[in-house]
């Protein structure tokens, strides 16, 4: 009988883990098992960082806009919540990520939208 070499399938996966991990630091990109368990990781701190990387990103929205407050407005509003409120009870829908952005690159057109509110 002819001779059977098999574990194709096997070999690959045990490959596509060695390269993905790739970089990695000692064992852990050589040795199977390691590379293994540090995928493992790896892929779940991946998964809670993009959720962590929203909660980060709206903390600095509200910072520029609370920063921006700060610096162009009158006494009535001189604080990132009372803008807040005074911009839901006025009707306007403008999120956070927009308000970060005109706050810091166009100081105008965010006193307008001040004026506007607080009027």
């Amino acid at each position: 009988m002819p001779r059977v070499k098999r574990g194709k399938i096997a070999l690959k996966r045990r490959h596509k883990v060695l390269s993905q991990t790739k970089g990695f630091r000692w064992q852990r990109k050589s040795k199977e098992r390691a590379a293994k368990e540090a995928l493992l990781h790896a892929g779940v701190h991946a998964f809670n960082d993009r959720r962590k990387k929203k909660r980060n990103f709206r903390k600095l929205w509200n910072i520029k806009i609370n920063a921006g407050v700060r610096q162009l407005a009158d006494e009535n509003v001189r604080s990132y919540s009372k803008f807040i409120f005074q911009l839901k009870k006025s009707g306007v829908e403008i999120n956070r990520k927009m308000l970060a952005e005109l706050a810091e690159k166009h100081p105008e057109v965010f006193k307008k939208i001040l004026t506007e509110v607080t009027a």
